[in-house]
Order: structure tokens, then sequence, then C-alpha cells
């Protein structure tokens, strides 16, 4: 019997049973390390449609590169359409010190969003040390899992957007509970329902 692991959101905390057909999606993603970042975006795609959230629903916008995200992001946070954001990328370490700089910005820029927009953004961007790595990562690359080195199979080969896709399913969800419940108030909203 295989362990199960330990990596991965786990199991969702969304209330079960709620109406994922109204839920509004924006996908930001880069050009740069495009087929990687593309077969990523379709992962996230695909897993949407498991979810059953309306593909006339869901926008998908691409920017130049990783460090271009965080723009894009506020930029959707500000339409105030969304229900969610997805940032997807691919930043693959090279032999300068320029990938920690754009991962670091990447990060926090997101962050940022999140917190200043109230807009959930779910960080779907590979920070690898290879090509090979980003490929695991992004369900295994188009030439076959026999050309990764065992040395390069850290992931567990299957595709990271599902893992957003459902994470981005969650944390709306969730957003719309509290923005419901707020808006009554707990309060307000059990005296109405005693009358």
């Amino acid at each position: 019997m295989a362990s199960p692991s330990i990596k991965g959101p786990g199991e969702a905390t969304a209330p079960t049973g709620q109406d994922v057909s109204l839920l509004r999606i924006g996908i930001i993603a880069a050009r740069w390390n495009g087929a990687i970042v593309r077969q990523l975006v379709n992962g996230v795609l695909q897993e949407l449609a498991v979810q059953q959230v309306p593909e006339f629903f869901i926008d998908v916008e691409y920017v130049p590169g990783s460090f271009e995200l965080p723009y894009a992001a506020k930029r959707l946070a500000a339409r105030d359409f969304y229900d969610v954001i997805i940032a997807v990328g691919v930043l693959i370490k090279g032999d300068t010190m320029h990938f920690e700089y754009i991962a670091d910005a990447v990060s926090q820029g997101l962050m940022r969003v999140q917190l200043d927009a109230t807009t959930p953004v779910v960080f779907g961007v590979l920070t690898v040390l290879n090509e090979a790595q980003a490929w695991d990562r992004a369900g295994g690359a188009p030439v076959g899992p026999d050309q990764l080195q065992d040395s390069d199979r850290v992931g567990d080969g299957r595709n990271h957007g599902v893992d957003w896709a459902r994470a981005a399913v969650e944390l709306a969800l969730l957003d719309k509970k509290e923005r419901s419940e707020s808006r009554w108030g707990a309060r307000a909203k059990d005296r109405y329902l005693e009358k």
C-alpha cells in the first residue's frame, strides 16, 4: 500500500453542495515558458469543468512573463467582477540571481493584491530548479516521462493546475459565504428568520 502524500492542498474545506454556476474566475498566465504554462492552464480549465464552473464565466488573459502577473492580477481585481483570480507562471532557476528577485517580487506582489483588493488570488507559479521539474509538475513533458531523470522527478507527475483550480473554487465559495453572512449579520439574520 502506497503511503499518502503529504503534499498538496488536502481535502477541501469549502461548504459542500454550494452552487458554482455563477462563480466568475479570472486566470492570468505568463507567456514566458509558454508550453509549460499552457499545460498548467489546461489543467486548471479541465478541473474547473469537472467542478462544473461554466466556461463562459472563466476568462484567461496572458501577460509577457511572471513578473507582470501581480500587475495583471491587480487590474482584474479592480474590475470587481471576479470571485477569484488564478495567477499561472513558471520560473526556472538559472545561473544568476534573477530567479530569486523575480520569485520574491511575484510572491509579494500577488499577496499584496489579494490583501489590498480582498479578492482571493491563487498562487499558481512554479518555482523550480530546472525545466524537467517544471514539466513534472505540469503533468509530464510532451516528449514522455522517460525523458525525465530520476533526480529531477521530485513531484508526483500530476498537473498542479488541478490543485490551483480546486483551491480557487474553495476560496471563491468561502468568500461568497463570508460576504453573504457579513451582509446580513448573524444577529439580524437570526431575528429575520424567527419571524
